[in-house]
């Protein structure tokens, strides 16, 4: 046995011995890689691509589905669906389309509850729309989102002291439902939109007139604020938060064919 480990070593500590493994390993490293890149030049896999052009926000149907069959080598772009069932089901998110004989790349596709609704369809019994016009500094850089929940502020001047500023909470957990740029488009699901310029609420229909009023006001400016994730995750009660704010919109109004 001693003998045997012996000649190993020898074996082993010889310079022309190393020099033949090591002429053998980098052999086996060529041959490994060189197979690796034939496959990937030769081995294909089948690939769905739209047989007709899918517009935005359509379904993809199963009979729009072609197969082509490519080469590993050739699937460059990392994000193209190569699985059939990733587009069971799905939609092409707005703001795409695929095109006739075009493959489907995961950022294109999502899913039905993904797709934005229309402003109205989120509005509850016993509520009214709201257009709040806002530009990107009033929203934060274009920060505040649908789903989000904010309060409204207002400042405006006071009427017996122009040295004074009046400005406090005016409502408070009100859910952004629709966030559109000057051309309606939506902000958050539209490539093609430009900055915030409407911010579009859900409000109490016995807010709707406070806001409305506050819009006429001379010099009053209504103030987007967001708050925080939690603020959004466990919103409370849509309510006025100043009765006294309140008060003087209201004062400014002169109500017509209703009683108070």
């Amino acid at each position: 046995m001693g003998n045997l480990i012996a000649t190993l070593k020898r074996f082993i500590s010889n310079k022309n011995t190393v020099t033949i493994l090591a002429v053998l390993a980098g052999i086996i490293i060529l041959w490994y890689f060189y197979n690796y890149r034939v496959n990937q030049a030769i081995t294909t896999v089948r690939v769905p691509y739209a047989i007709e052009g899918i517009d935005t926000t359509k379904k993809i149907e199963a009979d729009n589905i072609g197969y082509k069959e490519l080469t590993r080598s050739s699937l460059k772009e990392n994000d193209i669906v190569q699985d059939l069932n990733q587009l069971d089901g799905k939609y092409v998110c707005i703001g795409t389309s695929i095109p006739a004989n075009g493959f489907f790349h995961a950022s294109q596709v999502c899913n039905e509850e993904d797709l934005p609704t229309t402003f109205l369809q989120n509005i509850p019994d016993g509520y009214s729309p709201f257009d709040l016009p806002v530009t990107s500094t009033s929203t934060y850089a274009n920060s505040i989102a649908p789903g989000d929940y904010i309060d409204l502020y207002v400042t405006v001047r006071d009427r017996n002291n122009d040295n004074k500023v009046i400005f406090g909470k005016l409502i408070e957990s009100i859910e952004v439902l629709a966030v559109r740029d000057s051309s309606l488009r939506d902000v958050f699901w539209d490539s093609t939109a430009g900055d915030s310029a409407h911010l579009l609420f859900a409000i109490p229909d016995d807010y709707l007139r406070l806001l409305n009023v506050a819009q006429q006001v001379s010099g009053l400016q209504i103030k987007p604020v967001p708050r925080n994730a939690s603020y959004t995750q466990n919103p409370g009660e849509t309510q006025i938060s100043s009765r006294e704010i309140y008060s003087f919109i209201m004062n400014e109004a002169e109500i017509l064919g209703e009683e108070e």
